[in-house]
């Protein structure tokens, strides 16, 4: 493969025009396919097999409209002493109505529901299933709040859950600035500076135009080209940045430019191949989840990390090619280009007390991870939201006026097809229960033997309450009155959808860990030659997940320093975030482990000396992992400047996972536990190596890249 990977270098580096030109034209003919004939993304959270897709399915299936997503209005005078009971209010009260009801797509606008105090009141629209919604309709609903009227018009509703996208131009222009500034400052050029930068942008650009079409073979979520960005970026970037310090390594040495390519990407392209797999298998692993929307958000991000790879081993060779020995012109700052002797100064210090630096850093580790221990999955409501957006203020003014739990209704689908009368007995006793508020009239569709209630809870939707009265229903009220019938009940909502979600991806998330640690050190095994490396890289990764989660919970569940993020009250984790978490934070952390050992293994296949090894990897990967570390901390630190707390969580999390994973681990605890191992870091069983597939990492175990 290393030989393959240096011609393939030195012919970009060759004739640069050419690989330029082939990426422009596929860049063109991705994105006018995509213009043309590109699907749109869907906004699905949905689980086979679980109660509340039982109960979508079977209201679906009648035509029910309750299987389709819903929105609210809420209004409350402007004058702060007057109450919908006069006449002019109510006036402007119906006049709201019958403007939302002739909305597109709005199947009906339900009669006006107004609080106790008189001050707030509420209209629920209902729209069909998802698949038959446009972003349009959000828009459309937006302008409700733009009426001239003596009301204070919110809105809020399902409908903002499924198309209000969060604001990620913002994140990716903050992240892109700072990594400009932290590759300026690495490099010393600003020609050296933008080869990443444009690399990455357009290879983002590429990946994220060709989802649209991807959807032609799967259905992909609509947040999956947030969440690409943010990690495409991210390893983009860093993929060039080790890339490029290679070759300029090379060039420092007096090799002519083409060469200096090939043997750049012949040793650090392959590393880049190596931490590019290991991410895309991390991610890939969500396939074991068996819910299909992290399934396809899986598999768009692994298309979007594929194509960072490609561009770095073929685009990113074409532009130093280009670029020759005017890389390292326009200089803003001298950067040294030898390794710097403070990374060898605190290896060497390290490796002198690697016993303390061992146990020092994993009691620390342990420490930051300990919260894990109290970590509430839950659905953060619209009550986490920034108080100018419009669905914050209709969720206050719902909780004033009604309680909290009119904003996480649930539908309650029952199938009477033969037993029709168990209808009134069922809502009774969904009202009698201590969780629930009211239940709304059942609606009976006798033709298709469907019926359904709206029950409200007496608790918000991300209380841990309200997930205790969806499992009482199910476990003991419904069973109460069901039991001699044959009539069944499902409890649906969106509440309830997400809950659900996240049991079951909690009960797959043992054999998700089980199986992305399998692969991902059975490939490091074979690249290393080595059983001691991987299994020891695994376990290091699993303390920084385990440190990263740990501070999510100390941020967004006990409130600490919400308010540098602007998180506006403290919220559970989202049901799906740890195990997308685990394969995004465990395929990058093995991103800088591929990086630094690769060097390590150099070394020691060179000298056969594992401590002078480890100095050498550390020195010489020190400023580069940092850079890169950097880098990826800035975007996905600039990506928790989104309003949506979703955004926070994976931004937050991730740049926490990385900043511990290049500092803790990388910089502490591998030189550590590499000296206390010593030799037995790289040994491996016979029947292993005889069976396993050769793949050079180091130059003495490759054919000769001169040839």
């Amino acid at each position: 493969m290393r030989s393959n990977l240096y011609r393939l270098g030195r012919y970009a580096a060759r004739r640069p025009w050419v690989v330029i030109g082939a990426w422009l034209v596929v860049a063109a003919l991705v994105v006018a396919a995509s213009g043309a004939f590109g699907k749109k993304l869907e906004e699905s959270f949905g689980a086979p097999g679980v109660d509340s897709q039982y109960a979508t399915d079977l209201l679906s299936a009648a035509g029910a409209d309750q299987a389709g997503l819903t929105a609210k209005v809420v209004v409350t005078p402007l004058d702060s002493t007057a109450t919908l009971a006069s006449p002019e209010l109510r006036a402007a009260l119906a006049q709201v109505r019958s403007t939302a009801a002739s909305l597109p797509h709005v199947l009906g606008a339900a009669d006006p529901v107004i609080s106790p105090d008189g001050r707030v009141g509420l209209i629920r629209l209902q729209y069909p299933v998802l698949d038959k919604l446009e972003p349009s309709d959000l828009e459309q609903l937006k302008t409700l709040a733009a009426l001239e009227s003596p009301l204070r018009i919110e809105l809020g509703g399902d409908l903002f859950y499924a198309f209000e996208q969060g604001q990620a131009g913002l994140g990716e222009a903050v992240g892109l600035i700072a990594a400009m500034i932290i590759l300026l400052l690495a490099f010393g050029s600003i020609i050296a500076m933008g080869l990443p930068i444009g690399m990455a942008v357009f290879g983002l650009a590429l990946a994220i135009s060709s989802l649209s079409l991807v959807t032609y073979l799967i259905d992909l979520p609509s947040w999956a080209p947030v969440l690409g960005s943010m990690i495409g970026l991210g390893v983009g970037i860093d993929y060039a940045l080790i890339i490029v310090t290679r070759h300029r390594e090379y060039l420092a040495r007096g090799m002519a430019v083409e060469e200096a390519v090939g043997r750049a990407v012949a040793t650090a392209g392959q590393a880049v191949l190596f931490a590019g797999g290991t991410v895309v298998i991390a991610i890939l692993g969500l396939v074991v989840a068996g819910v299909p929307f992290m399934t396809a958000g899986g598999i768009a991000i692994s298309l979007i990390v594929l194509t960072m790879v490609l561009a770095s081993i073929t685009l990113l060779p074409a532009f130093l090619g280009l670029a020759g020995h005017w890389i390292n012109r326009l200089r803003v700052r001298r950067v040294q280009s030898s390794p710097g002797m403070g990374w060898q100064r605190w290896a060497g210090h390290v490796s002198k007390h690697a016993a303390a630096y061992a146990v020092g850093a994993t009691v620390l580790l342990l420490a930051l991870a300990a919260p894990v221990l109290a970590l509430r999955v839950g659905t953060p409501d619209d009550g986490a939201l920034p108080e100018q957006r419009t669905e914050r203020r209709a969720y206050d003014l719902v909780a004033t006026g009604f309680g909290a739990g009119s904003n996480g209704s649930l539908v309650i689908a029952i199938d009477v097809s033969r037993d029709p009368a168990v209808v009134q007995p069922l809502s009774n006793a969904i009202r009698a229960d201590r969780g629930i508020a009211s239940v709304a009239p059942p609606s009976v569709n006798t033709a298709a033997g469907v019926a359904s209630l709206i029950a409200v809870p007496t608790t918000g939707p991300q209380d841990a309450a309200t997930m205790t009265t969806v499992k009482r229903l199910r476990e003991e009220v419904f069973p109460s009155v069901l039991r001699d019938s044959p009539a069944k009940a499902h409890v649906g909502g969106q509440t309830a959808t997400l809950a659900d979600v996240g049991a079951k991806v909690n009960d797959r998330l043992p054999w998700f860990i089980g199986a992305v640690i399998l692969l991902s050190v059975v490939l490091l095994a074979v690249v290393f030659r080595s059983v001691v490396v991987p299994l020891k890289a695994a376990l290091m990764n699993l303390l920084s997940i385990g440190a990263s989660f740990g501070v999510m919970v100390m941020i967004f569940q006990w409130g600490w320093a919400a308010d540098l993020i602007g998180l506006e009250s403290t919220i559970p984790i989202l049901p799906f975030i740890p195990m997308f978490m685990f394969a995004v934070v465990f395929g990058l952390s093995m991103d800088y482990e591929v990086f630094l050992l690769s060097r390590i293994r150099e070394e020691y296949v060179r000298t056969g000396d594992n401590t002078a090894s480890t100095i050498h990897g550390i020195t010489t990967t020190g400023r580069v992992i940092t850079s890169a570390a950097l880098i990826m901390i800035a975007v996905f630190v600039s990506f928790s400047l989104a309003d949506d707390p979703t955004a926070k969580m994976f931004g937050l999390g991730l740049a926490t996972a990385v900043l511990v994973d290049a500092t803790i681990v990388r910089l502490v605890l591998v030189p550590a536990l590499m000296k206390l191992l010593g030799d037995a870091n790289w040994w491996t069983p016979d029947w292993f190596n005889r069976r396993s597939p050769v793949v050079a990492i180091a130059e003495r175990e490759s054919v000769s890249v001169s040839d």
